[in-house]
């Protein structure tokens, strides 16, 4: 199995255990006298495994994206650089939308707010750093997908 397919299962393996979640809770309880729409002891049965096929999946998820590199970095120094990049993205993305507002003055006695920053120079490094993102993105999802699970 590939890399790309256990992260995909996984994705979908959370949804189902949502799913059973939502599912079990609504069976649990019954009108006297009713039957529940599905067997609670099978939802259990079918939520037990998938937890357990989850727990397998991000093990071998977890070993696979620490032995393999990728430019000398392994897959989860990879992944943590992205998060960093995306969390400095955010925060100069949020500077630079209060340094492009303007403060309107009714009068000229008002105080006048300017920024403090350089709006220009911080929305060139926002967008170089949004270029590293998909960079490194794009090198992840290729790995991903050429790379054989380590079970």
């Amino acid at each position: 199995m590939r890399l790309a397919e256990a992260l995909q299962e996984r994705a979908d393996l959370n949804s189902k255990i949502s799913d059973l979640e939502v599912r079990l809770d609504r069976n649990i309880l019954v009108q006297e006298g009713e039957a529940p729409n599905e067997e609670p002891k099978d939802l259990k049965k079918e939520l037990d495994d998938c937890i357990e096929r989850l727990a397998y999946l991000i093990s071998a998820i977890n070993k696979t994206n620490c032995e393999i590199k990728v430019d000398g970095k392994s897959i989860t120094e990879l992944l943590a650089r992205k998060d960093a990049l995306n969390l400095k993205v955010s925060a100069y993305r949020d500077a630079i939308g209060v340094g492009n507002s303007s403060t309107n003055r009714a009068r000229g006695t008002e105080i006048k707010l300017i920024p403090v920053i350089d709006v220009k120079a911080w929305q060139k490094e926002a967008d170089e750093l949004s270029k590293e993102i998909r960079l490194i993105d794009n090198r992840i999802q290729e790995t991903n997908w050429t790379t054989d699970l380590i079970e």
